[in-house]
């Protein structure tokens, strides 16, 4: 079973490669996050085998098009640059520092590019205070609810249109966030020389100001990033029933596979009747027609080609030309 999930994933990997591609090109903003997974060695020499490894699972958001994971051996700036070379526009991650160069600039395919711009994550900043809070600190209770205001806001526009957004929020939350850091500003003054809780929240926070109201530019921009940390809870309960990848090229095959399925979930597919085509259609499919496979357009695919011949489990398919654009 494991061998005949490895052979799909890689086989149907040029779908996630064309896609990513795409969303590399055209994406208004990625959100990302990261979490580890063991990667089992193999025997040195002969002998027995070693203590697993640790590998990483990065899951990449394109907009509402694309769900990626990416697998990656470290967790550093390279894999962070390999994975958004040349993109110069919105990331949303969690401030970690393995994305500092990457905003700096140093990952860009030419240097007439800009860099990508930094989007924060409240709930990183919030989670970080109920740490205080729950010490009992009356400073890190008072920024919970200041900050509460600001995500009471944001679920009371969810459903506006982005232009309404925005408005609303330069009207309303940018005064709330404005108030919020002057007076974090005068706090931090009175804990920076003490070690707690509360002065690791308020250094979070100040540090990363610009980052945390970046999402005041556009409507279209999340205050928060709790939808990458949701699309890797998959990874986090998975990976109790799995417990490791027998390798790298396992690993990637099983992120080809987790982006498939995510994707599918995204666009409302049924995944084993998606998998089921793509076995059916995947070997008759010109290479450089393959984004037409991603789920995103499988839809749409799949009403342009012969019912019969698809529903059949072996045999010729016709291949329909390209959509006229």
């Amino acid at each position: 079973m494991s061998r005949w999930n490895e052979d799909v994933g890689m086989t149907l990997g040029p779908i996630v490669e064309a896609a990513l591609r795409e969303a590399m090109s055209t994406a208004f903003c990625l959100a990302t996050d990261a979490t580890g997974i063991a990667i089992q060695p193999g025997r040195r020499n002969g002998g027995p085998r070693r203590p697993c490894d640790k590998g990483h699972f990065f899951v990449i958001l394109a907009d509402r098009d694309h769900v990626f994971f990416e697998y990656q051996r470290k967790h550093n700036s390279d894999a962070v640059g390999s994975m958004f070379y040349g993109f110069s526009g919105y990331i949303q991650a969690d401030a970690h520092c393995v994305y500092d160069a990457l905003f700096r600039g140093e990952f860009r395919s030419s240097d007439d590019d800009e860099p990508p711009k930094e989007v924060g994550c409240a709930a990183h900043a919030r989670r970080k205070f109920h740490e205080a809070a729950a010490a009992k600190d009356p400073v890190a209770r008072e920024a919970l609810f200041r900050l509460r205001m600001l995500f009471e806001n944001e679920e009371a526009w969810r459903r506006l249109p982005p232009e309404k957004r925005k408005l609303l929020r330069l009207q309303k939350s940018k005064p709330l966030l404005d108030d919020f850091f002057s007076w974090g500003e005068e706090q931090y003054a009175l804990v920076k020389d003490q070690r707690g809780l509360l002065r690791t929240a308020l250094g979070y926070a100040l540090r990363h100001r610009e980052a945390l109201c970046r999402f005041l530019e556009d409507g279209r921009l999340r205050m928060e990033n709790n939808a990458s940390e949701r699309a890797l809870r998959t990874i986090a309960l998975g990976r109790a029933n799995w417990l490791f990848c027998g390798s790298d090229d396992h690993a990637q095959a099983m992120a080809n596979i987790f982006s498939l399925l995510a994707s599918c979930k995204l666009h409302g597919l049924d995944p084993e009747q998606y998998l089921t085509d793509m076995i059916r259609v995947f070997a008759h499919w010109p290479r450089d027609r393959y984004l037409e496979l991603a789920p995103k357009y499988w839809t749409a695919t799949r009403g342009r080609l012969n019912a019969d011949q698809l529903a059949r489990p072996v045999g010729f398919l016709t291949v329909p030309p390209p959509a006229a654009e």
